[in-house]
Protein backbone atom coordinates (compact mmCIF):
# COMPACT_ATOMS: atom_id res chain seq x y z
CA UNK A 1 0.00 0.00 0.00
CA UNK A 2 1.20 3.83 -1.30
CA UNK A 3 1.78 6.26 1.72
CA UNK A 4 -1.08 8.73 1.99
CA UNK A 5 -0.36 11.99 3.53
CA UNK A 6 -2.75 14.26 4.91
CA UNK A 7 -3.15 17.97 5.07
CA UNK A 8 -3.11 18.89 9.08
CA UNK A 9 -2.16 22.65 9.22
CA UNK A 10 -0.72 25.26 6.97
CA UNK A 11 0.51 28.76 8.61
CA UNK A 12 1.64 31.75 6.17
CA UNK A 13 3.50 34.55 8.12
CA UNK A 14 1.82 38.09 7.46
CA UNK A 15 3.14 41.34 6.67
CA UNK A 16 3.86 42.27 10.36
CA UNK A 17 6.44 38.74 10.52
CA UNK A 18 5.88 36.15 13.23
CA UNK A 19 8.73 35.63 16.04
CA UNK A 20 7.70 31.84 15.59
CA UNK A 21 5.56 29.50 13.30
CA UNK A 22 3.67 26.71 15.49
CA UNK A 23 1.76 23.92 15.19
CA UNK A 24 0.04 22.97 18.44
CA UNK A 25 -2.33 19.60 19.54
CA UNK A 26 -0.92 17.71 16.36
CA UNK A 27 -3.04 14.36 16.48
CA UNK A 28 -1.74 11.29 17.60
CA UNK A 29 -3.58 8.78 14.78
CA UNK A 30 -0.66 8.96 11.89
CA UNK A 31 2.35 6.35 11.37
CA UNK A 32 4.52 9.42 10.99
CA UNK A 33 5.17 12.99 10.59
CA UNK A 34 6.58 14.95 7.91
CA UNK A 35 6.88 19.02 7.77
CA UNK A 36 8.11 21.14 4.15
CA UNK A 37 8.53 24.50 5.09
CA UNK A 38 10.11 28.03 3.01
CA UNK A 39 11.69 30.38 5.45
CA UNK A 40 13.45 34.02 5.54
CA UNK A 41 14.23 35.55 8.43
CA UNK A 42 14.70 38.92 9.19
CA UNK A 43 18.51 39.08 10.17
CA UNK A 44 21.38 40.90 8.36
CA UNK A 45 22.86 37.56 6.36
CA UNK A 46 22.57 35.72 3.51
CA UNK A 47 21.84 32.75 5.73
CA UNK A 48 19.96 31.71 8.89
CA UNK A 49 19.13 28.51 10.68
CA UNK A 50 15.32 27.12 11.81
CA UNK A 51 15.49 26.46 15.27
CA UNK A 52 13.11 23.63 15.29
CA UNK A 53 11.55 22.29 19.14
CA UNK A 54 8.93 19.48 20.02
CA UNK A 55 6.77 20.03 22.44
CA UNK A 56 8.30 23.59 23.87
CA UNK A 57 11.71 21.20 25.22
CA UNK A 58 15.43 22.61 24.34
CA UNK A 59 17.02 19.99 25.64
CA UNK A 60 18.12 16.35 24.46
CA UNK A 61 18.53 16.99 21.24
CA UNK A 62 21.49 15.57 18.73
CA UNK A 63 22.62 15.35 15.25
CA UNK A 64 24.85 14.72 12.92
CA UNK A 65 25.49 16.82 9.16
CA UNK A 66 26.42 17.21 5.95
CA UNK A 67 26.72 20.12 4.55
CA UNK A 68 27.92 22.49 1.98
CA UNK A 69 28.25 26.34 1.05
CA UNK A 70 29.13 26.46 -2.64
CA UNK A 71 32.37 26.62 -2.43
CA UNK A 72 33.51 23.10 0.25
CA UNK A 73 31.85 20.11 1.92
CA UNK A 74 31.44 19.23 5.48
CA UNK A 75 30.22 17.43 8.29
CA UNK A 76 29.45 17.85 12.04
CA UNK A 77 27.99 16.43 15.18
CA UNK A 78 26.70 18.03 18.18
CA UNK A 79 24.53 16.40 21.06
CA UNK A 80 24.35 20.08 23.20
CA UNK A 81 22.77 21.91 20.72
CA UNK A 82 18.78 22.40 19.62
CA UNK A 83 17.58 20.53 16.32
CA UNK A 84 18.16 23.24 13.41
CA UNK A 85 18.15 23.00 9.78
CA UNK A 86 19.37 25.88 6.96
CA UNK A 87 17.48 28.94 5.91
CA UNK A 88 17.73 31.71 3.88
CA UNK A 89 18.35 35.35 5.91
CA UNK A 90 17.52 38.92 5.23
CA UNK A 91 20.84 39.90 2.56
CA UNK A 92 20.08 36.92 0.50
CA UNK A 93 18.92 37.23 -2.99
CA UNK A 94 15.50 39.41 -2.95
CA UNK A 95 12.58 37.43 -2.64
CA UNK A 96 14.53 33.77 -2.30
CA UNK A 97 13.47 31.48 0.77
CA UNK A 98 15.43 28.95 2.44
CA UNK A 99 13.47 25.07 1.59
CA UNK A 100 13.13 22.19 3.56
CA UNK A 101 11.32 19.11 4.88
CA UNK A 102 11.45 17.65 8.38
CA UNK A 103 10.43 13.93 8.16
CA UNK A 104 9.95 12.34 12.18
CA UNK A 105 9.19 8.64 11.74
CA UNK A 106 7.34 7.37 14.63
CA UNK A 107 6.15 10.66 16.15
CA UNK A 108 3.53 9.28 18.80
CA UNK A 109 5.77 6.15 19.77
CA UNK A 110 7.26 5.51 23.06
CA UNK A 111 10.36 5.71 21.86
CA UNK A 112 13.18 8.18 21.25
CA UNK A 113 12.50 10.33 18.36
CA UNK A 114 15.09 9.66 15.62
CA UNK A 115 14.07 12.34 12.04
CA UNK A 116 15.74 14.10 9.17
CA UNK A 117 15.60 17.31 7.68
CA UNK A 118 16.94 18.01 4.49
CA UNK A 119 17.52 21.55 4.01
CA UNK A 120 18.64 24.69 1.84
CA UNK A 121 19.87 28.44 2.21
CA UNK A 122 18.32 29.89 -1.16
CA UNK A 123 20.73 32.81 -2.65
CA UNK A 124 22.26 33.75 -5.83
CA UNK A 125 25.58 34.12 -4.12
CA UNK A 126 28.50 32.07 -4.49
CA UNK A 127 27.88 30.75 -0.73
CA UNK A 128 24.45 29.00 -0.02
CA UNK A 129 24.19 26.37 2.62
CA UNK A 130 22.65 23.32 2.11
CA UNK A 131 22.46 20.52 4.66
CA UNK A 132 20.93 16.75 5.31
CA UNK A 133 21.13 16.05 8.94
CA UNK A 134 20.39 13.04 11.38
CA UNK A 135 19.02 14.22 14.35
CA UNK A 136 17.59 12.39 17.79
CA UNK A 137 15.93 14.03 20.41
CA UNK A 138 16.35 11.25 23.61
CA UNK A 139 12.76 11.92 24.89
CA UNK A 140 10.01 8.90 25.26
CA UNK A 141 7.31 11.50 24.75
CA UNK A 142 4.89 11.56 21.76
CA UNK A 143 5.12 14.80 19.72
CA UNK A 144 1.89 17.09 20.13
CA UNK A 145 3.73 20.21 19.45
CA UNK A 146 6.43 21.71 16.78
CA UNK A 147 8.08 25.03 17.06
CA UNK A 148 10.25 26.61 14.19
CA UNK A 149 12.06 30.17 15.17
CA UNK A 150 14.69 31.85 13.77
CA UNK A 151 18.17 31.48 15.13
CA UNK A 152 20.02 34.64 13.92
CA UNK A 153 16.81 36.95 13.46
CA UNK A 154 14.04 37.49 15.54
CA UNK A 155 11.42 37.11 13.40
CA UNK A 156 10.30 34.97 10.17
CA UNK A 157 9.60 37.26 6.90
CA UNK A 158 6.04 37.89 5.32
CA UNK A 159 5.15 34.77 3.02
CA UNK A 160 7.32 32.46 5.03
CA UNK A 161 5.02 28.81 5.11
CA UNK A 162 5.14 25.56 6.87
CA UNK A 163 2.64 22.87 6.24
CA UNK A 164 2.71 19.66 8.28
CA UNK A 165 1.30 16.44 6.96
CA UNK A 166 0.21 13.41 8.42
CA UNK A 167 1.34 9.98 6.90
CA UNK A 168 -0.34 6.89 6.83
Amino acid sequence: MALQLYKIATVEVGSAGAASIDFASIPQGYTDLQLVFSLRADNASPSDNAEITFNGSTSTYSYKRLYGSGSAAASDSSSSYTTSAFTTGDTATTNTFGNGTLYIPNYAGSTNKSFSVDAVAETNATTAYTGLYAHLWATASAITSIKLEPNGGTNWKQYSTATLYGIL
